[in-house]
């Protein structure tokens, strides 16, 4: 295998849910989490299982399959296989009459199998501690989100130019894209913080495409490839001169990601309010990075950076028409759009070792989306960026 994750960093990881857990609901005992996203966090094998974590004990992952995989890839120290559910059931001791279970992702009928071969009666959700352990990030964590960064900056600051052509579409861009940012490292695939939304890079458009209406909580837009798939980039929309080239991407290292947009401008120039427009957004960006510290509250950052931007600016603000997403960043880390967020609402203060995903940006009618996107580590002296610096709107062609 390429990478264990270290045996110390499972422990903490699991003793940073039960204090978040007894802080949080005092009376819980018994945690189940079959999330694979969340099982790769707490045992570092992403397998089909389910990982019982009992308020007092030695937590155990159940493994259907594939429990040879498991043993090869996690310093885990307890590991049982199971045929079913019915099998984990049997080999614990004490079971509840309330289970915590992430329920933003169990299945209905996943959820009644569990209760059929348990025996419980209820059950209460443990999704936001669950985020909430995995928000503030180990050095191990913050090193493989920067290998993350560094390839994310030298792909679309360095090595995108040299790919675009005129005339090209922007599925051919795309595929392009993809190509250089596996050459660079990239993990392959880019999974997002909501339900069915695991994705190869993200939103990459020509012009008013990267306006277009997109499922995604994101400012920008894409008119992808058909209506079953929303995504990639059209194969007849084509690059012309005086194009604006959107891309809106994560990309990612043994499962940790970051998130960036870089913005160019294809062989001519762009109209001054859209200059204008770009430039307020990367001096938001810059004006929230600052306030990233230790201490600072999200949402009293989204009200003090909101308050200061004038009607006229707002209006296509963070999206186009009625479509503006409620946030100026995002959390970011083994998934894109966790917590925290900077919106209204996410009142716990930042902590050092937190990663946000900052993205001002402003919907152009005929032109497109500018603005700009660069991932932050919080840190005492503000946000520190791990995917380069440059402010868009490069010239290319």
């Amino acid at each position: 295998m390429e990478r264990k994750v270290p045996s110390f960093e499972l422990d903490e990881r699991l003793r940073r849910f039960r204090d978040l857990m007894d802080a949080t609901d005092p009376d819980w005992e018994l945690a189940a989490i079959l999330g694979k996203v969340d099982l790769y966090y707490f045992t570092g094998t992403m397998q089909d299982g389910m990982l019982l974590v009992p308020r007092d004990g030695d937590a155990c992952l159940w493994v259907r399959r594939s429990y040879e995989r498991a043993m090869d890839e996690s310093l885990f120290p307890q590991m049982r296989r199971m045929r079913s559910y019915r099998d984990a059931a049997a080999g614990t001791t004490s079971i509840p009459e309330t289970v915590h279970l992430e329920t933003e992702q169990v299945p209905l009928a996943t959820y009644g199998r569990l209760q059929k071969h348990f025996g419980f009666r209820d059950a209460r959700p443990l999704d936001r501690q669950v985020l909430r352990a995995r928000a503030v990030k180990s050095r191990y964590e913050l090193d493989l989100m920067e290998r993350s960064g560094e390839i994310h900056r030298r792909a679309l600051e360095e090595r995108v130019p040299e790919i675009m052509e005129e005339g090209m579409t922007e599925a051919e861009l795309t595929s392009g894209l993809y190509a250089l940012m596996m050459e660079e490292g990239h993990q392959g695939i880019v999974r997002f913080g909501m339900f069915e939304s695991e994705v190869l890079l993200g939103l990459i458009g020509f012009g008013e495409s990267s306006i277009y209406p997109t499922y995604l909580d994101s400012p920008g837009g894409n008119a992808g490839m058909a209506p079953a798939i929303p995504l990639l980039g059209s194969r007849t929309r084509r690059l012309g001169r005086g194009d604006l080239v959107f891309i809106d991407i994560g990309c990612g290292f043994a499962g940790y990601h970051t998130d960036k947009t870089m913005t160019y401008v294809f062989g001519g120039e762009m109209p001054d309010e859209a200059v204008a427009a770009h430039e307020r957004c990367v001096a938001i960006q810059d004006e929230i990075s600052r306030l990233l510290a230790p201490g600072a509250v999200p949402s009293a950052i989204y009200d003090l950076i909101t308050a200061d931007l004038d009607p006229a600016f707002l209006e296509n603000f963070m999206g186009f028409g009625n479509r503006r997403v409620q946030f100026l960043g995002h959390g970011i880390g083994l998934e894109i759009a966790e917590e925290p967020v900077i919106a209204r609402g996410f009142n716990e203060p930042l902590e050092a070792g937190m990663t946000i995903a900052l993205e001002p940006k402003k919907g152009i009618a005929r032109v497109g989306m500018v603005g700009i996107e660069n991932t932050f580590v919080v840190s005492p002296g503000g946000g520190r960026s791990i995917t380069g610096w440059h402010p868009g709107l490069m010239k290319v062609g």
